[in-house]
């Protein structure tokens, strides 16, 4: 496995640094953590495009500063239009990827339309409780800021629930075996049960006691 090295050095000079206009959520060290498990799950699929792979993985958050709630169309569409990238990839190979973004997101109700796109999409799953306690708290915080700390635990709660629950919707359209990911859902399923113990967890997670 080897990323074409300006390929590398077009994308970290160009495209790394428009993540800092995103929150913490999706910043760079989320994007590097997703283009690392992107390349591990493409080592599973036969003749794959490396290049491809770590493009789609860079690219897949780009559009989240400017629509959060669209964030995957504005993503897709950022590289569609991105005339660097024909020094890289043909016409096709850019349309791919491009549907690969668009179509990564875990909420999405269709399958992605491509292997890169069901790459990115396993890829992009957490697998550090921590994390989705923080993310939870930063958002209600930031768009709900009327909510009691009660209200945003309750609201986390639920949220967490409806996505990594035991029918949530984040625990389907899984495509790649992933053990990492599997003992999270475990570990979720279990504390969303027990509501003391997940105001415990998520008061320590977020510093608030």
């Amino acid at each position: 496995m080897k990323i074409n090295e300006n390929l590398k050095k077009y994308i970290e000079e160009n495209i790394f640094p428009s993540y800092s206009r995103n929150d913490s959520a999706h910043d760079l060290n989320h994007i590097k953590y997703v283009i690392d498990r992107s390349l591990k799950f493409a080592n599973e699929v036969k003749d794959i495009n490396y290049d491809m792979v770590y493009t789609v993985a860079a690219y897949h958050d780009i559009g989240h500063y400017i629509d959060p709630k669209n964030h995957e169309k504005v993503s897709a569409d950022m590289l569609l239009k991105d005339k660097n990238l024909n020094q890289f990839f043909n016409k096709e190979q850019i349309k791919i990827m491009s549907e690969a973004v668009q179509d990564h997101r875990a909420s999405s109700k269709e399958e992605p339309r491509n292997i890169y796109g069901k790459i990115v999409s396993s890829a992009d799953r957490n697998t550090l409780i921590d994390v989705v306690l923080k993310r939870t708290y930063n958002y209600r915080i930031k768009h709900n800021p009327e909510f009691t700390l009660d209200e945003i635990i309750e609201d986390s709660i639920q949220h967490i629930k409806n996505k990594f629950g035991k029918s949530g919707y984040a625990t389907e359209k899984m495509y790649f075996n992933d053990l990492d990911y599997q003992k999270f859902l475990n570990n979720v399923s279990i504390l969303v049960e027990d509501e003391e113990t997940f105001k415990k967890e998520f008061l320590k997670a977020n510093n608030l006691i």
